[in-house]
């Protein structure tokens, strides 16, 4: 995936996740409870684009944000 992008996404997930009061932590453990090895140094990686998204993390980060598509990939 094309860096800028990554960054771009990073960016909104951290918008999002600190839009509802949510830490790095608590978004680590929420995506564990869900079964993906997450920590919060991968969170905070995600974050400024240094760490790659899988599929899987998209959709459990959406859901867990309670957010659409639109609003991570924008």
């Amino acid at each position: 995936m094309n860096p800028q992008v990554e960054k771009r996404i990073g960016q909104n997930i951290r918008r999002l996740r600190e839009a509802r009061g949510m830490t790095q932590d608590l978004l680590a453990a929420k995506l564990q409870l869900r079964g993906c090895d997450v920590t919060r140094s991968a969170v905070a990686k995600i974050e400024v684009g240094q760490r790659h998204l899988y599929p899987d993390e998209i959709i459990l980060i959406r859901e867990i944000l309670d957010v659409s598509f639109d609003e991570i990939f924008k």
